[in-house]
Formats: C-alpha cells, sequence, structure tokens
C-alpha cells in the first residue's frame, strides 16, 4: 500500500490501476468511482491494524473492455504495471505508471471513435487574443491557429476536441468565453511561455526553427503547441515519431461558419432525437481516413474556386465512369485504418496483425496508384504522383511474418520460418521433443515389461513416467521415485530431467527471439512512416472524393458551377437532409433561389407555419456549402459566387445556465453576424425577433434588414424568413429587397402546404388550421377563430371581450352550470325548476313544464 500511496500521489486526480499478479486493482477513493462506473463489486480488506480499504478490481485481460469506460465517463486513468518478473525478485515487485490515458490521448482502439479523429485541443489565452493548437495523437495530425476569441471558439466547435488544455487560474475566463461543455485540464503557467513551448517543438522535430512549418510568427499559436506536446510528456506519451509536421490552418482560406452555424445547419449535431446531419448523409466513405477528413471538410469549406473545381473534377470524373469508380472502392476497402496503425508503429503499440494488414494496405495502394497515374485526369494524377506503395516494406513484412499471426507477440508464432536459423533449430527441438518423449514411453515400456507406462507433465516437478502400483516391482533402480497416489508412483530419470531443461530452454529462447525480431521488424517500418502518412492522407483524399460521387448518382445530385461572380442561383433546389427522412410515396418539393448582389439581394419570405420555410432557408445554405466542399448538390442545376462566410438565426433556444432568455440569445447571435458582415456573405434569418412583443420584434427586423441592405461595404446575401407581415413593406422603399412567400392552397376550409416559393408577399399565417392538425380542443380552436375576427375588424384598441354564448358552454372538460350564468333568461327557468316537486310529478305535467321552459329560452 506505501508503494500505491507513492504513486497515486503523482497523479491524484486520475484513476490509478495498480498491477497485482493477474489483476488491475483500484483503492479508496477510486475504487468506490471504478465499482460505479464499470459495475464491478466494492469490497473491503484489512490495512493494517483496525482500518479497512475499499477495493475493486479486474483480470488484467480485461482492461480493453474496462478502459474504455472509464475514460468514455470522464475519467483520466493512470495505468501502473509490474516492471519486473515476480519470479526473479524475492522483494517487493518495482512498479511504475507506463501510461496516463485522458479522452484526449490514447492509442486504445476500443477508446477511440472509428470514423472520428481523438482530438487534443490546447488554448493559451492573451488580453484580446488567444492561440489554438489541436493534436491527434492517435493519427498524428498537429494542427495551429491564433486569432480573436470568436474565431478560436468557432475552432473549438468545428473541430470537437475531446481534451482542452489551458493554463491554471484561467479557468473563469475560459468558461465565460467557451461554456462548460468541454473536458478540460490545467497545467502550470511555465508551460505558457514562448521559450518554454518553442525549445519542445524544436526539440521534437530536430529542426532549429520552426520556419519550415510556417508558424513562426504566431506567437500564441506555438505556445499551445508546446504545451500539447509537454502534456504528452505527462502522460507518459512521449514517443511522437509519427507527429512528423505542425500545420497552420489559415483563416482566410475557408468559409467562415460559427458555431451558431454549425449547430442550426445540423452538420454534426441533430438538434433533436433520432433526425439525421449533413455528415451522415453524406459519408459513404469506405475507409476511417476518408470519414474523417469529410468531416474537416465539411468544417472548413474552401474559398479558393481553383481548388474547388479540381475536387468537383474528380468528383464528376468517377460520376460518369462508375466501373472504374468500383474498382477502386473495392482496393480501399482492402486498407483499413492506414493512419493510426502507422502511428502505432511509431509508439511500438502495433500487434502483429496490424502489421500484417498494413502490408494489405500498401499491396492495395499499388493498383490504385497505376489507376490515378493513367486516369488522365488531373486532380487523379496528383494524387496517383504522391501514393507511394512502399514495395520493400511490404515485401519485408510478407517475408518475415506469418500469414496470419496472433495479436500478441507473447503468444509465439508470429515470425515466418526460414527468417532465422537460430529460431528454426530452436522451434524443431521444441516442437519435435513432443515426439521424442513418445518414442521414449514406447522404449521404456519394451525395455522394463510395464504395458501403462506413461509420460506426463506438471508445474511442480515437470515431466515424470508414472507407473501402476502393479506393475511397480518393475521399476528399474536408476529411476527416482518423486510422488504417490493412491494408485500409482511417479519417478524422474537423467534422460527425462535433460530433455525436459532442452524444450522449456527452447521455448523461452523462441519467445525472447520472436519478440527481438519482431521489434526489429517494426524499427524498420518507422523509417517509412512520413511516406505511409501521406498515403493515409491521399487514400483519404481519394475516399471523400469517391464518396462525392456515390451520393451523387445516388441521390440525383448536379454539379455545380462555382465562380467568383457575386450571383447565387439555384434551379429546383432540395434539402439533403430532408429528402432522404421522407415517406418513400412523398416527394420532396423543389424551389429556385435567386440572390445576387444588384436587383436581389434580400428576400423576405413569408408564409404559414409548417410550409417549409425554414427547411428553404437551410437547404439554400446547405448547397452553397456542399459546392465549396468540393461535392455535387441537391439541385437541377447551382450557379454559385463563392461566399466566405455563412450565418444561421435560426429557431428559438433558451440558455438558461447562463441566465440567457431566448431574445438574449437571438439577440447574441444577430450581433455577431451584424458585426461581421462580408460582401460574400450568405445570411440566414429564421423568425428573427419573435422572443419579444410583436412591435419590439417588427422594429428590430426592420432595422436588421436595412442595416444589412444599406451597409456600403458588404451587400451581403440574405434570406430573411418572418410572420411579421409587415415587412412586406420594406419592398417599396429597399430597392434589393424582395417580398416571396411559400405558397398554400385553402379547400373547404382545410389548408393544403404546397410548399412553393413564389413571389410577392403573404398576410396570412394559417396558425390556427396548424393548430387544428395538432389535435388542439376543438373548443380553443373555434374561440381562436372568434378572438382572431375580433382582433382583424378591432381598428380602435378595444379590449377583448369576454367569451359568451356556445364557447363558454362548451369548453371540452368543463360541467355546464346554469346557476351562475349572469343571465336573465336562465335566470326565469331556474325559478321555473325550483318551484317543481319532482316526486309528486306526473309524467304529463313534467312534459308540459319542459315544453313551457323551451318556450322562455326561445328554442
Amino acid at each position: 500500500m506505501k508503494q500505491y500511496y507513492q504513486m497515486k500521489e503523482k497523479h491524484p486526480d486520475a484513476i490509478l490501476l495498480f498491477r497485482v499478479g493477474d489483476f488491475y486493482e483500484t483503492f479508496e477513493n477510486d475504487a468506490i468511482r471504478a465499482s460505479e462506473i464499470l459495475g464491478i463489486t466494492l469490497t473491503k480488506r484489512a490495512n493494517g491494524s483496525a482500518s479497512y480499504v475499499e477495493l475493486a478490481g479486474f483480470p488484467h485481460h480485461a482492461i480493453d473492455t474496462y478502459l474504455p469506460k472509464l475514460v468514455r465517463a470522464g475519467m483520466r486513468v493512470a495505468i501502473c504495471e509490474q516492471l519486473e518478473d515476480p519470479k526473479k525478485t524475492k522483494k517487493l515487485v518495482k512498479r511504475g505508471i507506463i501510461e496516463l490515458v485522458t479522452p484526449g490521448v490514447s492509442y486504445n482502439d476500443n477508446v477511440l471513435e472509428h470514423r472520428e479523429n481523438n482530438f487534443l485541443a490546447c488554448v493559451h489565452l492573451e488580453k484580446k487574443s488567444a492561440g489554438i493548437a489541436f493534436l491527434d495523437a492517435s493519427t498524428g495530425e498537429f494542427l495551429t491557429a491564433e486569432g480573436n476569441f470568436e474565431y478560436i471558439d468557432k475552432l473549438l466547435g468545428n473541430f470537437q476536441p475531446k481534451e482542452v488544455l489551458y493554463q491554471k487560474g484561467k479557468e473563469k475566463i475560459f468558461h465565460e468565453l467557451f461554456g462548460g461543455k468541454f473536458y478540460t485540464f490545467t497545467m502550470d503557467d511555465w508551460v505558457f511561455t514562448e521559450s518554454a513551448a518553442n525549445d519542445r517543438l524544436l526539440r521534437h522535430f530536430e529542426t532549429t526553427s520552426l520556419k519550415g512549418f510556417g508558424v513562426q510568427n504566431l506567437r500564441s499559436g506555438i505556445i499551445a503547441s508546446g504545451a500539447v506536446l509537454h502534456y504528452l510528456d505527462i502522460t507518459k506519451h512521449s514517443q511522437a515519431g509519427h507527429v512528423t509536421q505542425l500545420s497552420r490552418i489559415e483563416e482566410d482560406r475557408y468559409v467562415w461558419l460559427d458555431k451558431f452555424t454549425v449547430r442550426n445547419l445540423e452538420l454534426f449535431g441533430a438538434l433533436n432525437d433520432g433526425a439525421h446531419t449533413l455528415s451522415q448523409i453524406m459519408d459513404k466513405t469506405l475507409s476511417p481516413m476518408g470519414s474523417r477528413l469529410l468531416k474537416r471538410w465539411i468544417a472548413l469549406p474552401l474559398k479558393d474556386t481553383a481548388r474547388i473545381n479540381t475536387r468537383l473534377d474528380v468528383v464528376k470524373y468517377f460520376y460518369e465512369k462508375d466501373n472504374e469508380a468500383l474498382s477502386v472502392e473495392d482496393e480501399i476497402r482492402q486498407i483499413g485504418d492506414l493512419e493510426r496503425i502507422i502511428s502505432k508503429v511509431a509508439v511500438a503499440r502495433v500487434s502483429p496483425r496490424e502489421v500484417v494488414q498494413l502490408k494489405n494496405a500498401l499491396l492495395a495502394i499499388e493498383p490504385i496508384k497505376s489507376f490515378c497515374l493513367n486516369s488522365g485526369n488531373s486532380g487523379l494524377l496528383k494524387i496517383g504522383e504522391q501514393l507511394n506503395p512502399c514495395i520493400s516494406v511490404r515485401e519485408k513484412i510478407e517475408k518475415e511474418i506469418k500469414a496470419d499471426p496472433p495479436n500478441m507477440v507473447s503468444k509465439g508464432g508470429v515470425i515466418a520460418d526460414g527468417v532465422s536459423e537460430e529460431l528454426d533449430e530452436l522451434r524443431k527441438i521444441a516442437f519435435s521433443g513432443k515426439d521424442y518423449l513418445v518414442q521414449m514411453q514406447v522404449r521404456e515400456s519394451e525395455r522394463t515389461g510395464i504395458p501403462s507406462l506413461k509420460i506426463g507433465f506438471n508445474n511442480v516437478f515437470g515431466y515424470y513416467i508414472e507407473v501402476r502400483n502393479t506393475h511397480k516391482d518393475k521399476v528399474p533402480e536408476e529411476w527416482i521415485r518423486k510422488q504417490t497416489l493412491v494408485s500409482a508412483e511417479r519417478y524422474i530419470t537423467q534422460e527425462l530431467k535433460e530433455y525436459e531443461e532442452k524444450i522449456l530452454g527452447a521455448e523461452e529462447k523462441i519467445l525472447a527471439l520472436e519478440t527481438r525480431l519482431y521489434n526489429e521488424l517494426v524499427l524498420s517500418i518507422a523509417d517509412y512512416i512520413s511516406s505511409i502518412q501521406l498515403n493515409a492522407a491521399m487514400i483519404g483524399r481519394l475516399d471523400c472524393l469517391l464518396s462525392f460521387a456515390r451520393l451523387a448518382r445516388d441521390n440525383n445530385y448536379s454539379c455545380p458551377e462555382i465562380n467568383d461572380s457575386s450571383v447565387i442561383d439555384i434551379k429546383q433546389g432540395r434539402h439533403p437532409v430532408i429528402e432522404k427522412q421522407l415517406p418513400i410515396d412523398e416527394q420532396y418539393i423543389a424551389n429556385d433561389v435567386y440572390l445576387d448582389n444588384e436587383s436581389q439581394q434580400v428576400i423576405i419570405i413569408t408564409g404559414p407555419n409548417m410550409a417549409g420555410k425554414s427547411a428553404l432557408l437551410r437547404q439554400t445554405a446547405l448547397i452553397v456549402l456542399m459546392a465549396q466542399i468540393g461535392s455535387f448538390v441537391p439541385a437541377e442545376s447551382a450557379k454559385i459566387g463563392y461566399v466566405d462566410k455563412i450565418f444561421t438565426r435560426v429557431g428559438a433556444s433558451d440558455n438558461i445556465s447562463l441566465g440567457e432568455s431566448t431574445f438574449m440569445v437571438e439577440m447574441n447571435e444577430a450581433a455577431s453576424i451584424l458585426n461581421n458582415l462580408s460582401s460574400r456573405s450568405l445570411i440566414l434569418l429564421d423568425e428573427l425577433g419573435r422572443g419579444t412583443s410583436t412591435y419590439d420584434g417588427i422594429s428590430i427586423a426592420w432595422s436588421i434588414v436595412e442595416y444589412i441592405h444599406e451597409n456600403a461595404k458588404a451587400k451581403a446575401k440574405t434570406l430573411f424568413a418572418t410572420h411579421y407581415h409587415e415587412l412586406n413593406e420594406m419592398e417599396k422603399s429597399f430597392n434589393r429587397v424582395k417580398n416571396y412567400n411559400v405558397s398554400v392552397k385553402e379547400v373547404n376550409n382545410k389548408v393544403i402546404f404546397l410548399r412553393k416559393l413564389v413571389p410577392g408577399g403573404s398576410n396570412h399565417s394559417f396558425g390556427i388550421h396548424v393548430a387544428r392538425m395538432a389535435g388542439m380542443p376543438k373548443s380553443v380552436v373555434k374561440r381562436a377563430d372568434e378572438i382572431l375576427i375580433q382582433l382583424e375588424g378591432n381598428k380602435n384598441g378595444e379590449s377583448l371581450a369576454k367569451p359568451v354564448g356556445d364557447i363558454a358552454q362548451q369548453r371540452e372538460g368543463y360541467q355546464m352550470s346554469f346557476f351562475q350564468l349572469d343571465d336573465p333568461v336562465l335566470e326565469q327557468i331556474r325559478e321555473e325548476i325550483s318551484d317543481l316537486d319532482v316526486n309528486n310529478l306526473t309524467p304529463i305535467e313534467a312534459l308540459n313544464k319542459l315544453n313551457e321552459i323551451k318556450k322562455i329560452s326561445g328554442l
């Protein structure tokens, strides 16, 4: 326990898995937490005089089952191993922490999400700006950037890191700027100094400056990057040979998508349970590298039309040549997670089966390279030129590793025959030794005349000869008796002992030799890390472009035209997610959208609830975004002058935890839009201002549209969906504001949603019809109709009247009472009834009285 406490002191905030024999044990508070998370039994054991300690553990071979559960529960887990063989020491076994696994740093396949990056982020906060670094230790991707707090917040939202590091003492500032949704860890001040960070980076990359990476001027970015590498040291992950470069995220190369837009367009996460996201719909990739890259492309759409068109050319090539696409897809399926396998090679954690998978991947790359070089497509040609089949590595693996090895080297049988003469000789001794024992048993049985003699083995005294009691008088004198059983005796001989030493010694030597040869092979593969990482990147890229072609073919998408104009012209556009979720017999109603800076900069869209205004807004943004990542789009045609920023203000939501109302949230989002406008921005505003009173809302909405229209520096293209029909008046005063509405048809007092965008404003919301469709009590709907008529006819500002008559008497769930209504007719009826002697009334008299009451009521 003293040894345990020494280890625990080093990482008091982590759960310590303490190796004891064949088990990992946890103690005290760790045991309580582990038992709750893992569902394992919590026990107690004596720990010195009159004290007990909580204990919970699991078998060491089950770590791959239990470790992921702890990490996903947000725990940091320190793994403490036995560093020497217990058989070779009479003292307490040496132990040490070999790894600290955290949500942001892990190589364990069960902890990592196969098709997602596992980014560790670090934020270095300055007074008015910040630096940020992202590292995926499982793939070797290392990125950095710096900018204002809004830009850093956007990057955190786009990359979704599993863990974020920042400086101790800055907890309040961090939470104010970026919220509390991230798993975080703080580090000492000295780590966040320019000299410490610079030294750590130069030491890692073994360079004299950072100029080669193009980040030398990013002071805050360098500090964040150095702190990330320091964190790898703390967590015992200092082997990072696969982190070969530091790349700059260049803000001006990508479309600005703030966190509101990423959320509102449901790019990665759905706002409602069970809904699909854009990344789910678009992901037709076949490899984990492709899937991870696709998410990056969606988060960072391009602004460079040349790069976009290069991607589109490749997609078009595969779209038109389905057979070629199928043959390349077959090869990509063979590759697996090449990126993570080569990272495991760098940190010497790669299993024999993964090495064989690496060989298979390199084998599949050769025909892909050949195809790309002979395709005649410039984009594919560039990919083909960078692919390297690494034939020497592939042949070395093929020669040295068995075709179907075990998953662990310690199981033996990993190295192929013919690699080492010594290994082959030892195997011959170990495995032919069994035949020798069989021959020896036959020979000794014949020599002694003991027919039931047999040779066996146990862990206490090794190989032995067993003779039943009926034949023990035939046992030769030189045999040494070792054990007496009920019906037999066990003996050993000099010859048996000598051969035992030879066999057992051979097995130990085989394992040691196989381990050494395997480690040498892994070391030789490590020389090719950069080449294989480049292969993985190129295969990921090719996989994404093939995925776009498959998506386009399956869903009838068309190739967009991306240019430098200021026009967005979408013909028959559809929402890529909604159209996939419609019933089979229902077709999505497509719509045209045209925006430019000269005649139709702002479109005010009115129309009923549920008519499809929000879907129209979102689909416009998604079509533009898909086009600028190089994908075909769900439209008949699309001509898109590239946009540099996409802003959305969609839906209503509270942020109760920060004390912000719905209206405050939407004003924050709207302010962010207006403060970051550009001439190539695309803005989508949905129901802006509805979180406050009607006149306040109309005033704010009008003022915002006016600001966007009149902004001399930035004529941002805008779609504004609203229920404020008063905004239709803007078309008369502002020449680039145009009114449209999503049409409906009224048939027999029922509304049919046509979901078609047509010119002109609408002055009816049909909200009461929607209430009826939702199953609202009939009396409520009827009363709402009455109030609407009263409001629409009320020009003098009169107050609404209290309900009387039928509506008051026909509320569902209410018992009607005659005696609570201040009506003179009902008062007279009450008097007539109260005077009746019901017990002595004949049926004829009752009918006559009822007829009188009917006359009084005027029925």
